[in-house]
């Protein structure tokens, strides 16, 4: 018996090391999934190089990694571009693009630079390593500033933290003259001014999409220079939702006739159409447009921007379908682009620029939606 219970002990102790080992391994593990949801800046820069480009010629939505070396062989013959794959069968455009890395690509037309502008994309929570910028700018006086103003805010960004800095910008110049030079709001706001005025913005926004749009794009979130508050999971809770086309309430903080502060209805494009506009459409001639907003054209549309609520009974997540859409802030499913949806510069079906692309999305069988209660705010100029 005693050479029994010496022959049982190695084994108990055998058991317990290995017990024990088990352990060690899954708590290392536990530890190494927490360190790894908080990258530190050299395996950000890491996947940031890992996602960069090695040719000109790759997509512009990729970050251009300068080659090191020679660019030709050794005897003297340029070294032709790899020829690269894509498959975007495999691009996904989710709920959760957070989980699933998806790429989003903020387009901007800016012909101001607001601070308060760029201080709230830099707070946008979601990883900017998946966050490519693309703008475009007049060839005007104030284009010019603005221009000098974003190239600054850039180069301050893109030496800073690495969590900070975006995966890459792109600036572009319009190549036509804007019909309105005066960038004041109510010059910008005439009604004689809006069909040309927006025919200019669509072509601009057109111009900016078609040149940054990449084949890892996932999503393109339009949003204007003067939007300066967004909630920071602005991405996230937009596409949580999982529409093609979803748009935010565009209000503007300001201070009222008693001196205090409160909040104003600002964007008047998102609406569901109406009875009274589609007649007002019916007899209007092929080049004329139906503006919104304007008392000289009651269209009696419901206006997403006048059924906020702001109260307890405000629900973030409440959805209304749309016919027409704002593009002051405006998420985009990649694919509602690449399938031929675009901001059109001209009368389409009486609308024009973001209204207009609405119609269009819909005629190739993409529903546009809104969220009432979901405020993003303007400029108070």
């Amino acid at each position: 018996m005693p050479y029994f219970d010496r022959m049982r002990q190695p084994r108990s102790n055998y058991r317990t090391l290995g017990l024990g080992l088990l352990l060690g391994i899954v708590f290392i593990y536990f530890l190494y999934s927490i360190n790894n949801t908080s990258a530190s800046p050299s395996e950000l820069r890491q996947r940031k190089s890992d996602a960069a480009a090695d040719n000109p010629l790759s997509p512009p939505t990729s970050a251009f990694r300068k080659q090191s070396g020679s660019s030709r062989s050794h005897n003297g013959i340029r070294r032709p571009p790899p020829v690269v794959h894509y498959q975007l069968n495999n691009l996904t455009s989710t709920a959760n693009p957070l989980q699933n890395n998806e790429k989003i690509l903020i387009l901007t037309p800016l012909a101001r630079f607001y601070q308060e502008y760029w201080d709230n994309l830099l707070a946008l929570s979601y990883p900017h390593e998946h966050i490519s910028l693309g703008f475009i700018t007049p060839k005007t006086k104030d284009g010019n500033a603005a221009t000098a103003a974003l190239q600054e805010a850039i180069k301050v960004t893109q030496s800073g933290p690495e969590e900070k800095r975006f995966q890459s910008i792109i600036i572009l110049r319009q190549d036509f003259e804007p019909p309105i030079m005066s960038q004041d709001e109510k010059e910008r706001h005439k009604m004689e001014n809006q069909k040309a005025r927006r025919a200019a913005m669509a072509r601009a926004r057109n111009s900016l999409l078609f040149t940054t749009i990449g084949p890892s794009t996932s999503w393109v979130l339009w949003l204007d220079s003067d939007i300066i508050e967004t909630p920071p999971t602005l991405i996230q809770d937009l596409a949580s939702h999982n529409k093609p086309i979803i748009v935010p309430n565009c209000y503007q903080r300001y201070t009222n006739d008693q001196g205090e502060p409160s909040v104003r209805p600002y964007d008047y494009n998102s609406w569901r159409d109406s009875d009274v506009a589609q007649e007002l459409a019916s007899q209007m001639g092929p080049d004329d447009i139906l503006l919104e907003g304007y008392a000289e054209i009651p269209t009696y549309r419901t206006l997403m921007a006048m059924l906020a609520k702001t109260g307890q009974d405000r629900d973030e997540r409440r959805l209304m379908p749309l016919d027409g859409v704002g593009g002051t802030t405006l998420l985009v499913k990649a694919e509602v682009h690449r399938d031929g949806a675009m901001f059109p510069p001209f009368p389409f079906y009486h609308l024009i620029e973001t209204e207009g692309f609405a119609k269009m999305a819909r005629r190739l069988g993409f529903e546009s939606w809104g969220l009432p209660d979901y405020l993003v705010y303007h400029y108070n100029e």
